[in-house]
Formats: C-alpha cells, structure tokens, sequence
C-alpha cells in the first residue's frame, strides 16, 4: 500500500485543522450557510434527505486493517442522529413500508467510497481528525473537481494484469489533489484505471477511462477512452488514444482536462459532463486535445512526464508485502488438501469457485468477503462487521483488504493452505455466502431511504429480490447475473451497466421502477461496455420481483447448455423477455383484481 509521506500527513492534519475551524465559525454564525457549503463539500459532508452523509476517499480502493478499525469506531459513535430526526425519518419511511433505516453502518460505494448517513455536522471536525489519524479524508468526493481515482480491485495480484496499476493511480491522486487550474471544472470528473485484461474497473463508463496494454514492441502504454458517464444520457467513452507511452499520461491529462474546462458547458448542470461535450463536438474535440497536447509537449516542456525515477519512487510502496514464515506444504499438498476439503463439505466447495481468485503468486489467492446478505442493504457494513474485517485482514491477508466495484471486499493475499481457516471464519462473521457474481451479489445505491435526489427507493427492491432468491443452488443454476439497481436517473447503482437493471422513477408522485436488459460493464468478457434497453413501461415496486421472475424464467427457457444469462439475451434479442416482463404485469394485476 502507499505510504504517506510527511507532506501527505501534515497537509491532511491541517485541512482537518482547517475545517474544525470553518465549522465553529458556522455554528457561531460568524460564516454564511452559503460559504459553509462549499468547504464542507470539499471535505465530503453533504446534506442529504434527512442528514448529512460524509463520503470517505479510499485512493483505488485499498484499506489497512488499522483504517478499517477507524472506519468501525466512526460508525459505532458518530452514525446516529439527533433523535427528532432519526424519528421523522422513520415516520416517513414507515408510510412508505421501508425497513427500518440503519444506524452505526458505513456503506461502500461503486466508485470504492465509504459513505456514512447519520453523523450530524456538529460531531464532523472530530470525524475529520479521526480520519486524519490513519492517513484518510473526504478530499475529492465531492465537487466539480477530479473525484477518486478508481481501480480494479486486484490490481497488482491478478493473473490477466499486465501491469501494477497503482502506482499510476497514485501519482494521478497526487497530480489532481488540490489542482488549481481544475478545482472548478464544469462539473465532477471521474477516473478509472486498469491494468487487466478483463476490465473489473469499469473504465468505459467513466470520463477518463484508461488501460495499461503493451505495443507489438512489448513497449507499456494506455489505451485512453474519454467521455463516459451514466445518468440521464449513458454513454461508453470514445477511444482516444490506442496507444499513449506511459510517462506521458500526465500530460495527456491535461490536455484532456484543460480542454474540457475550456469548452464544457456551465449553463445546464445536465449538459455538464464531459461525455456531452465529446457527444457534441466528435472529431473537433479530439483534434483540440491533440493540440493542446502537442502544445504542452513542445512550448511548456511536458511539465508532468513521469520519469522513471518518479515512478519507481512510488511503485516501492506496491511491492507485496512480507508474510509471516512458516512451513510451508507444496503445491501439490495444499491443492489434494483443499481438493479432499471440498469433497467433504459443498459448501466450502462453492466458496471456492465463487469467491476465491487465481493469484499471481502461485502460493496465494485473492478472497472476496460477500456483504450481501438477508435484512442488509448492498453495500452496508456494521461497525461490527468493520472491525472482523479487520481481524481477517490481519489474520489472512497481511492487514490489507480492498473495496470492490460490486461493493464487496477482497482480501489480496491469502495463502491457498489458510482458505479452509478463512472460510470457517468468514463463515461465522457472515461473509461466507458464495453468491460473488451471482444474482443477489447485486449493486444498488441507497436510493430514497436515504437521498435527497432519488426518485424511488433501492433498499426495499434489493430486499425483495434477495429474499425470493435464497436457494443457492438456483443461483448457481443461473449462473452469473450483474444486477444493478439505481434510485433515480443519476445512476449511482450503475443500472445501465446491469445485464438487469432496475431505474427508480417518479410518476404521479408514486414510486415506479423501469427494468433495462443487456447492459455490461465492461467486465464481461464476451462483450463490449454497453447501456441495457427497457423492456417496456414502468412496473410497480410489487411487481418488480415478479418481472425478475419471468425474466429469469424466459432465459432458462431460451438458453443453450452452458449458455450465460447475457450470452443468451446477446442471442436471442429482447423480444422473448420483454414479453415475459409484462406478461408478469399482466399476471400482477389479474391477482390484484
């Protein structure tokens, strides 16, 4: 993991510093609300529906043990409202059926975040030294500025890599903190990064999406997409560089960036992002980039070409870490042992082959602990769950986990002969279902419950489907599914990348849900990045588990041997499930009548 150097501390102590006193001079009325707003946002405080939500940076998703005990304690004292509110919120939500809003959790975002819902203003400059006190802070979660820089969550472990890419994520977070020419750009800017042959980041979907690929020479470089984004027009980003030498994508940056800040537009908040300027401006702005790149290269002396000597600097902090000595068995020993481990119990078998990744050290695996469980919204974690994380971090992977894109975590560095010790002990946490990529390992946002901006609720529909899809065996018969569900048209649970997604609506003041089919992140294998297609009007949230249902059903009647679930809808086209979501409709209200 990088280590902070003394620079890094101190500038994160003083904005803590800086920020404790912005908000005395809040509270004392001494500062506007409408300058208080801006400083708390640059830190990660919102305002949401019924109070404020802290989003925490976590740089390309990595977590020590000891960041995850302070995550835990936040969560165990500062996640609670004032008791008027919480009162109200669940008066509000009880009308509306909801379960019961949780309190003392922290929630893991798509973009490898940790949001908290409950911690009221009064109590955040104590939040911000306790982050300050591990090196973490709400820096670039907020804003129209670069937002976290995101990665695959086996960067630096996974067989299909060909390069770390962490070290560029790193130097990236360095460049883009605090940048002054791009702290107000038109509107927020997301990078991802990946140096895997499957694309486990989602890059296509961000603004800059970048990929670290080798030439015929065996030179390294990065494939560069820009103008991707979600929201009300989805868009997979436009390539514009096949291939870029790796010390000069700084430079390409900023050329990306300045050009964007140049032309993007400030006069609608919903033709902000970049994907709109790029939509618009095709070619034009390709050759403006070109040329501002060309400009930075030749007249201003390629300011950020990242020399070797940068890069090793940084890359000393992502060499593997040292594990504990010990007497080791072959491979041949600990492969017949986990071999016989798995004959003897199917379900540490199935926990194998669902949650359990190759390595690229042959001694090791890659161990994914599932959070999605029964009566818990995807993505929550208990202050408890927190703090036996950590214990397993410690215990099993060198005190470091990961935050994944499918708001799960991953556990990097686990010797293959400790998998049966783990799994018992994940187990017995909770975090042992072997359903990682399976239908109910869905991503979702914490939608109405909880947003100011949602239209519908995520929780309860997350809910309803998880409970009607307990049987693993059904799961596993599925097959591997991405179901993704979003409170509204911002999409943040990714309901365009699903091979199901579900879009929460407003009509007549009600709550409605739109189903697309056939959307992908990137991650599959057999296809492109792509934005799923409704399959026909809205559905009530009743009605929802029932379209799932005969969508489900429609693809074990259509699919061949073998055959995914998005395999078989890239075959056959939509036609056959489309009829069988509103036949679902139609069955809904007959039994309603």
């Amino acid at each position: 993991m990088y280590q902070y150097t003394d620079f890094d501390r101190q500038f994160v102590h003083l904005r803590a510093a800086q920020f404790r006193d912005q908000l005395e001079r809040w509270q004392a009325g001494k500062l506007p609300e409408d300058d208080f707003r801006p400083l708390r946002l640059q830190n990660g405080w919102y305002v949401q529906r019924y109070a404020p939500m802290l989003r925490v940076a976590v740089p390309y998703g990595e977590l020590s043990s000891r960041q995850l005990r302070v995550l835990a304690r936040i969560a165990r004292e500062y996640d609670e409202p004032e008791a008027a509110v919480y009162q109200k919120a669940i008066e509000t939500q009880g009308k509306l059926g909801s379960l019961k809003l949780p309190t003392h959790y922290a929630h893991f975002t798509t973009r490898q975040n940790v949001q908290y819902n409950w911690i009221p203003l009064a109590k955040s400059a104590d939040v911000m030294d306790l982050l300050a006190s591990v090196d973490m802070h709400g820096i670039q979660t907020s804003g129209n500025c670069i937002r976290n820089i995101t990665s695959d969550e086996r960067a630096g472990v996974a067989v299909d890599e060909v390069a770390d890419p962490r070290p560029f994520a790193e130097i990236m977070r360095q460049w883009s903190t605090l940048h002054p020419e791009f702290a107000f750009l038109p509107r927020k800017f997301k990078i991802a990064i990946t140096g895997a042959t499957e694309d486990r980041a989602a890059t296509g979907w961000h603004d800059v999406g970048l990929k670290l690929i080798k030439n015929e020479a065996g030179e390294l470089g990065f494939r560069v997409q820009v103008g991707g984004g979600m929201g009300r027009t989805p868009i997979v980003g436009s390539v514009l560089r096949e291939f870029l030498p790796w010390n000069q994508i700084m430079n390409y940056l900023e050329a990306v960036v300045r050009v964007y800040n140049r032309y993007g537009r400030r006069d609608n908040i919903y033709k902000a992002r970049i994907k709109i300027l790029v939509k618009a401006e095709g070619q034009r702005y390709i050759d403006d980039v070109d040329a501002e790149y060309r400009q930075i290269l030749e007249h201003d002396g390629a300011p950020h070409t990242i020399t070797q000597a940068e890069y090793d600097r940084v890359a000393a902090s992502f060499v593997p870490p040292t594990l504990a000595t010990r007497v080791l068995q072959s491979a041949e020993q600990t492969e017949a042992a986990l071999r016989q481990q798995a004959a003897e119990d199917v379900q540490f078998a199935r926990w194998l082959a669902r949650n359990v990744a190759p390595h690229q050290n042959p001694a090791l695996r890659a161990v994914t602990l599932s959070f999605k469980r029964l009566k818990q919204a995807p993505g929550d974690a208990s202050a408890d769950q927190l703090d036996t994380a950590a214990r397993l971090a410690d215990r099993f992977s060198a005190g470091e986990v990961r935050v994944t894109h499918d708001q799960n975590l991953l556990l990097p560095w686990v010797h293959a002969e400790d998998l049966h010790a783990l799994w018992l002990a994940a187990r017995e946490a909770g975090f042992a279902s072997a359903n990682v990529h399976l239908l109910t390992d869905m991503i979702a946002c914490p939608g109405g419950d909880f947003c100011a901006l949602a239209n519908a609720r995520s929780i309860p529909i997350a809910e309803a489907i998880t409970e009607r899809y307990q049987d693993l065996d059904e799961l596993d018969d599925l097959g591997e599914i991405d179901l993704h569900i979003s409170g509204c048209i911002n999409s943040c649970g990714h309901h365009h990348s699903g091979h199901i997604g579900i879009l929460g609506v407003d009509k007549d003041g009600k709550e409605w849900y739109q189903v697309t089919l056939a959307g992908s992140d990137g991650s599959d294998l057999s296809g492109p990045a792509q934005a799923g297609k409704a399959v026909g009007p809205s559905f009530s949230a009743a009605e929802v588990p029932e379209v799932i249902e005969a969508v489900l059903g429609a693809y074990r009647d259509t699919r061949n041997a073998g055959e995914t679930f998005i395999d078989t809808l890239r075959r056959v086209g939509h036609d056959p499930f489309k009829a069988a979501a509103n036949g679902a409709r139609f069955k809904a209200e007959e039994v309603a009548a």
